[in-house]
């Protein structure tokens, strides 16, 4: 007896509908209810989840709504820098969550759980990176695993204390140049008034231009401009309204994001190519310290094809370098210097200690080193506006942190900004600027518990700390030496987080030539 060739479609397709209709039911219903309903029975509290959009598009609204003015000098930048959230603690208190789509968010305060989630790496991973995340940087900050173990220990060798010492030149050339430019801009008159902001961005490219690659900011000027359009794409599309399979549709902004993607890696391809012929064997900058690392790597586990990394792997760690590298270190100077700016009693005491270390004479690194009273004042700068206002985690099975049970599926949100800023671990004067509670050190002012983390913690800490805090030192101690400066009247104090938290409408100071 003969099927009718055309029944046997007709069934095969209904199967087929049916399972990707129970598939996405499960996905965007079920599934997120059910997680609801256990986190609830935990005594954990939020929104109810709302089909597709979860409270993105409450978040969307708020963030624009938080952006749209500037705010005083004094007033809590929390709300501003990551308002939804801010919302949530306030209304729902610090157990709580929020959703990102069908996706839970539990937001994490306790120093203990925090410490947890550091530690546990296996359980408490990266979130899985979209395909637009990939666009803007992969490398060693988004792997897991064997992969990320492998990348980690290629890369810190290019971290070492006494490699930084190496570099302590590339760095003061840098400073130095931006000095120099200031200097014009105050021989006329003695003083100026200039947005420091793009300055800060500028000598801090230069540094890991010269850093990375020994090459100057001017030849890595176009990468700079690309992944600095492509961080604001990114953040653009992240806090636009949820919804599934969003980011594969060819809108003009995904296409522009490609089409940054595929100029920056043939930039960057360029210049590995160009140092491997003109600097074979050199080893004296990151580029070159990571593919010594790299052979050595390789030779270690006899060519086989999984051991070191591949041309693509440096090319992503490269990006990484040039995005981690100016980001952070130039978000923590404007800071700095708009704090001191606020605050002419500590900018005076963070100068006697410079000159009182260094007079007018070359910076070294033991003298950076012996500047107690700079070192707190970063660290309370780090405290104040850490460069990434929140971490994020995701649990891949059923996994226990303090008295609760998580499960498979559910994000982790750690945010550092609202933990730094939290009356309970920091007192009463926790929004307030004051360096003196890292007189005796992180540890004492933290009372030994995680509630201190701008550079992350547990065994993925930030492997360019100690290279952003190298740097920032320098920059600092050469500014006290060479000027005092003020806030301008035209300064408009505008936290705002983008990919890491940056000044919105620049930091407008007068600069004194002393």
């Amino acid at each position: 007896m003969e099927i009718s060739l055309d029944k046997v479609a007709t069934s095969v397709l209904f199967v087929i509908m049916t399972t990707l209709s129970c598939m996405i039911l499960n996905w965007v219903w079920l599934r997120p209810k059910y997680l609801e309903r256990c986190l609830r029975k935990q005594g954990l509290v939020g929104n109810s989840y709302r089909l597709f959009f979860g409270d993105t598009k409450d978040g969307s609204i708020m963030i624009k709504q938080a952006c749209s003015k500037p705010i005083e000098l004094s007033d809590d930048i929390v709300p501003r820098v990551l308002p939804f959230e801010h919302h949530t603690v306030k209304h729902y208190g610090k157990n709580s969550f929020t959703w990102h789509g069908p996706r839970p968010r539990i937001n994490i305060m306790s120093p203990e759980q925090i410490k947890d989630v550091f530690t546990k790496i296996g359980d408490f991973q990266k979130p899985k990176t979209n395909p637009l995340t990939r666009l803007l940087a992969m490398g060693v900050i988004n792997y897991e695993g064997e992969k990320w173990a492998k990348h980690r220990k290629i890369i810190n060798p290019a971290f070492h204390l006494e490699k930084l010492k190496l570099m302590l030149p590339a760095f003061y050339q840098s400073c130095i140049d931006m000095i120099n430019q200031w200097e014009r801009l105050t021989s006329e008159n003695g003083s100026c008034e200039l947005d420091v902001w793009p300055y800060l961005e500028n000598m801090s490219s230069d540094v890991i231009s010269r850093i990375a690659f020994g090459s100057s900011y001017k030849e890595g000027r176009r990468i700079f401009e690309l992944q600095k359009e492509q961080a604001q794409l990114f953040v653009k599309v992240s806090q636009s309204v949820y919804f599934p399979g969003l980011r594969f549709l060819p809108t003009k902004t995904h296409r522009r994001m490609k089409e940054i993607e595929r100029e920056v890696q043939d930039l960057l391809m360029g210049i590995i190519n160009k140092r491997e012929k003109a600097c074979k064997g050199r080893n004296d900058d990151l580029l070159g310290i990571l593919m010594e690392s790299n052979s050595r790597e390789i030779k270690e586990f006899g060519n086989k094809k999984s051991a070191g990394m591949s041309i693509k792997d440096v090319i992503e760690e490269c990006k990484l370098f040039y995005l981690a590298g100016e980001e952070t270190t130039s978000v923590l100077l404007v800071w700095t210097m708009v704090l001191l700016s606020k605050y002419p009693n500590w900018q005076a005491r963070a100068r006697e200690e410079v000159l009182q270390v260094f007079g007018k004479n070359k910076l070294d690194f033991d003298g950076l080193n012996r500047l107690k009273i700079v070192t707190m004042i970063l660290n309370e700068a780090l405290r104040l506006y850490p460069p990434a206002a929140s971490l994020l985690r995701r649990v891949h099975k059923e996994t226990k942190l303090g008295n609760m049970i998580i499960l498979a599926g559910v994000e982790i949100a750690l945010p550092i900004i609202l933990v730094h800023h939290d009356y309970e671990l920091w007192g009463e004067n926790a929004k307030q600027f004051n360096p003196e509670r890292f007189s005796e050190g992180i540890s004492k002012a933290t009372k030994g518990q995680v509630s201190f983390f701008p550079f992350g913690g547990g065994p993925r800490i930030c492997v360019g700390q100690n290279f952003a805090l190298v740097e920032t030192k320098m920059a600092l101690s050469l500014i006290l030496q060479n000027f005092s400066f003020e806030t301008s009247s035209s300064y408009a104090h505008a936290p705002c987080s983008v990919i890491t938290l940056q000044p919105q409408f620049g930091a407008h100071i007068i600069l004194h030539k002393i």
